[in-house]
C-alpha cells in the first residue's frame, strides 16, 4: 500500500520537475540524480550534494507555506515532502538495499558501502524522515486555510475531495501552484490615499459603511518549529561532511538579499557619503513610493508578519525620550515628496534649490530671508483644533504663504527644508474611547504628551528605476517642544 501511494505521487514530481512554474518557489534538481554505479569518480558525493541542496530548499519552502495564508503553498509543500523522501530513500536503496541498517552501523568497518564512507547521506536521510512528521500538521493547516481561499485540486489525488469536509465544497481547477490563491470573501475597492482623520469630530468615510477586511493572524505551530529545527540540525551535519568551500544555496539569505535590494539603500551608499554622515544628526534613507507601504488589494496576508514599514522604518531624528521617537516619515506620492502624519502632527516644507545640505546652519543664513522668517518665526498654536485646521489648510493648498506646502515636486540634487512638529497623543484620544476608572485617576499623566519640533533638511542624491530615491537628511535645528493646552476637552468621560 505504501508503494502504491508513492507511485501516485510520481506524476506530480515529473510535472513539477519539467515545469518550474508549478514547482513553487524552489526548483527541484533531484529528478536527474546520478547513480554512483554509472557515475565517474565522486558521483556519489555529487548526487548527495544535489539531494542535500533540494532538502535545504524544501525546508525553506515549508517555512514559507506555514507563514503564508495561501493554501496552495501548504498543499504543494506537503506533496513535495513525500516526493523528496522517496527520492532520497530510492537513492540509498540503489547503493545499499539495507541502507537504514547500514546507517545505524556506521562505526562497523566490516560493512563496505559508499554510504559508510560518506555519512552525509545518513544525515540527509534522517532529515527527510524528520520532515515526514510535518505531513499531518500540514493536513490540519490546509483544512483551515481552505476555508478562506480557492484550493486547487491536484490531478493525482483521486479521493481527496471526498475525505476532506472543507475541500469538498471548494471549486475544482487544474493546479497552478505558482499563482497565489484567490480569496473567497475579499472585494476591496481601490480607494485613493485618505488624509489623516480629524480627531474630536466625526468625519466621512470614502465609502459609506465600509471597513477593510481583517487579515488572518497566522502563527507557526510550535510542533512544526521543533520538527524543522531538528531537520535542519541533520542538514547541518550533512553539510559538515563536505569539503570546506562547498557552497550550498540558502533560500533564506537569497530572500533577505532580494528584500533589501527592493526596499533598502545599497551597501556602498553609506561609504560614498561617509564624510557627510560623519556630521552630527545626519543619515541616509531610501524614500519609497506610497504603494510600497500598502497591502495589495484582494490578497490574503498574514498580519503577524512585518510590513515594509516595520522592516525598514523611517529614520529617527532623536534619541527616544519617554518612549517617543520623532521620525522623518517621508514617502513618494506620484512625483512629489510627502510626509506621512497622524494625530496632531504639523509640518510644512519647501524646495531650497541646489544648495549643499552641509552648508545649512541653525540660523538658515544661506536661504532667502522670507523662507528663513517662515521657518524660524513660526509659533505653533496651543489649541488642538487650530493645530489640526492649519494642517488641513496646508494639505488643501489654502495656506497664505505660497512658499510653504505639504508636498513638493521631486527634483534630484535639490535640498528641501522641513519644519516638523510631532506629538505622541494618548490612545484614548486617538481612538475616542471612554476613559476607564483607572485612566480617570491618571488624567494628569495622560495629558503630559511627549512632543518635538525640528527643522530638517533632506536632499535626494540618487533615483532608481522603480521610482524610489536615496536621500541624505540632517536635523538643522531643534526647537522647544510644543505644548497643547486643551487636550482634556477631547477626553471621553
Amino acid at each position: 500500500m505504501k508503494y502504491f501511494f508513492f507511485s501516485l505521487l510520481v506524476p506530480v514530481y515529473v510535472v513539477t520537475a519539467t515545469n518550474p512554474s508549478l514547482a513553487g518557489d524552489y526548483k527541484s534538481p533531484s529528478s536527474t540524480m546520478p547513480n554512483s554505479a554509472s557515475s565517474p569518480s565522486g558521483g556519489f558525493d555529487t548526487a548527495v550534494e544535489k539531494l542535500l541542496q533540494e532538502q535545504i530548499n524544501l525546508v525553506a519552502r515549508i517555512e514559507r507555506a506555514l507563514a503564508q495564508p495561501d493554501p496552495n503553498r501548504v498543499r504543494s509543500a506537503n506533496g513535495q515532502i513525500f516526493v523528496q523522501a522517496q527520492a532520497i530513500a530510492a537513492f540509498g536503496k540503489r547503493q545499499d538495499p539495507n541502507f537504514p541498517a547500514t546507517c545505524n552501523s556506521l562505526g562497523n568497518t566490516s560493512v563496505n558501502s559508499d554510504i559508510t564512507q560518506s555519512p552525509t547521506y545518513c544525515s540527509l536521510y534522517a532529515s527527510s524522515q524528520e520532515l515526514l512528521k510535518m505531513s499531518p500538521i500540514l493536513d490540519r493547516i490546509l483544512s483551515r486555510r481552505g476555508e478562506s481561499a480557492l484550493v486547487r485540486e491536484l490531478p493525482l489525488v483521486s479521493g481527496e475531495r471526498k475525505l476532506d469536509s472543507v475541500l469538498a465544497i471548494s471549486s475544482v481547477e487544474r493546479p497552478r501552484l505558482g499563482k497565489k490563491a484567490t480569496p473567497f470573501a475579499i472585494q476591496e475597492p481601490n480607494l485613493p490615499p485618505s488624509p489623516a482623520a480629524v480627531i474630536g469630530q466625526p468625519t466621512k468615510k470614502p465609502l459609506v459603511n465600509y471597513s477593510q477586511p481583517i487579515q488572518a493572524a497566522i502563527a507557526i505551530p510550535q510542533e512544526a518549529t521543533v520538527i524543522l529545527e531538528t531537520a535542519e540540525k541533520y542538514i547541518a551535519q550533512a553539510k559538515a561532511g563536505f569539503p570546506q568551500g562547498s557552497k550550498f544555496h540558502n533560500p533564506r539569505e537569497t530572500a533577505a538579499a532580494l528584500d533589501k535590494f527592493a526596499y533598502d539603500i545599497d551597501p556602498q551608499e553609506p561609504q560614498t557619503y561617509a564624510k557627510f554622515l560623519a556630521l552630527p544628526k545626519t543619515g541616509i534613507f531610501r524614500v519609497l513610493p506610497y504603494a510600497a507601504y500598502q497591502r495589495p488589494l484582494n490578497q490574503l496576508e498574514n498580519r503577524l508578519l512585518q510590513t515594509v514599514g516595520e522592516r525598514y522604518p523611517f529614520p529617527s531624528l532623536a534619541e527616544t525620550q519617554d518612549g517617543f521617537t520623532p521620525n522623518l516619515a517621508l514617502q513618494l506620492v506620484g512625483e512629489r515628496f510627502q510626509i506621512l502624519s497622524s494625530g496632531a502632527d504639523r509640518y510644512f516644507m519647501t524646495d531650497l534649490g541646489n544648495i549643499p545640505i552641509e552648508k545649512l546652519d541653525a540660523n538658515l543664513k544661506t536661504v532667502t530671508p522670507n523662507i528663513r522668517e517662515a521657518f524660524l518665526n513660526y509659533q505653533p498654536p496651543k489649541l488642538f483644533h487650530v493645530l489640526q485646521a492649519e494642517q488641513r489648510q496646508l494639505i488643501a493648498d489654502k495656506n497664505k504663504n505660497n512658499l510653504l506646502s505639504a508636498t513638493v515636486p521631486v527634483r534630484l540634487n535639490h535640498t528641501y527644508l522641513v519644519r516638523s512638529l510631532q506629538f505622541q497623543l494618548p490612545e484614548v484620544i486617538l481612538n475616542g474611547k471612554q476613559l476607564t476608572s483607572k485612566e480617570r485617576l491618571q488624567i494628569d499623566e495622560l495629558l503630559k504628551i511627549p512632543s518635538s519640533d525640528n527643522i530638517i533638511a533632506f536632499r535626494p542624491v540618487r533615483q532608481r528605476s522603480d521610482g524610489s530615491y536615496t536621500i541624505l537628511w540632517r536635523v538643522v535645528k531643534e526647537l522647544s517642544a510644543p505644548q497643547i493646552d486643551d487636550l482634556e476637552a477631547y477626553l471621553q468621560y
